[in-house]
């Protein structure tokens, strides 16, 4: 399997990386609150750390919804995270003409799973030289995700990561089907699990999507046991208050113990053949 370096880090090589911070930036303090105290946790257990969040979701449900501060600000307040903490940044692109300028900041450019097939936004974000994530999105099969990985080799990148984040079960619904993670590892590329938005109910709250938070600790230990190189989790200090996706957080004050968790069940299943 290819290894995808970002920094210091090294997917695929062997240590369980975790990409994790608020579903969008909620200005730079509450922000680099959520970073700061989730590196510590990583910093204790022995986990790579990689910040993540997003300066639009241009998806959201309804337009009424919270999108973020922008591109230009939410730039800034990534660029002093990544600066405050000295982490890799990982932040969506949801537009051709954003994959230079976010690149810049961010190590990691993020492909929406609702957006994973858009040849042009693959083209792009793969000739910046960044390292690309796509989110398997939830109307594919796992197979069908080795013509997005043709698309970004054949726009010469190597840097590539492939992310489970669900699949469309009827209306209002997700499930986990754990056959694609070893099906997308077999195009040889590392896979990453999110383990929150993979809990969504997309649009189960009407204008907006809710969650079902109980259930993340049980597909996150579960992923580990068939085997991923990276876990992505939202989280959020108050997700009561989060503008977004806050039914599917990880409450901050929970987090150590769902990795701890997590990483005994990735110790164990590391020894075994798979």
């Amino acid at each position: 399997m290819n290894t995808v370096k970002v920094g210091d880090i090294k997917f695929g090589g062997g240590k369980l990386i975790l990409l994790a911070g608020p579903c969008v930036l909620e200005g730079l303090e509450r922000s680099l609150l959520i970073g700061r105290r989730t590196k510590e946790i990583a910093d204790k257990l022995g986990m790579p750390y990689i910040f993540k969040a997003s300066f639009d979701k241009a998806n959201r449900s309804s337009i009424e919804s919270f999108r973020g501060p922008g591109m230009k600000e939410g730039l800034k307040i990534l660029a002093a995270i990544k600066s405050e903490l000295n982490v890799p940044i990982i932040t969506d692109i949801h537009e051709s003409s954003q994959a230079a300028p976010v690149a810049e900041v961010a190590d990691i450019l993020q492909i929406p799973a609702f957006l994973c097939r858009q040849t042009d936004l693959l083209v792009a974000a793969a000739k910046t030289g960044r390292a690309v994530n796509v989110k398997k999105g939830q109307f594919l099969s796992p197979t069908e995700m080795k013509n997005v990985v043709k698309k970004l080799e054949e726009s010469g990148t190597k840097k590539i990561l492939l992310t489970d984040r669900g699949t469309s079960f009827g209306y209002n619904n997700l499930v986990v089907d754990f056959r694609g993670l070893p099906i997308m590892h077999s195009f040889g590329y590392p896979v990453i699990f999110d383990g929150t938005h993979s809990v969504q109910l997309p649009g189960g709250a009407g204008n907006s999507s809710s969650g079902q938070r109980e259930f993340i600790k049980y597909l996150t230990r579960a992923a580990a046991a068939v085997g991923i190189d990276g876990l992505f989790l939202e989280v959020h200090d108050k997700p009561e208050e989060a503008l977004s996706d806050g039914a599917n957080m990880v409450r901050l004050e929970r987090l150590e113990e769902l990795l701890k968790n997590v990483l005994a069940v990735y110790e164990v299943a590391s020894t075994l053949d798979r």
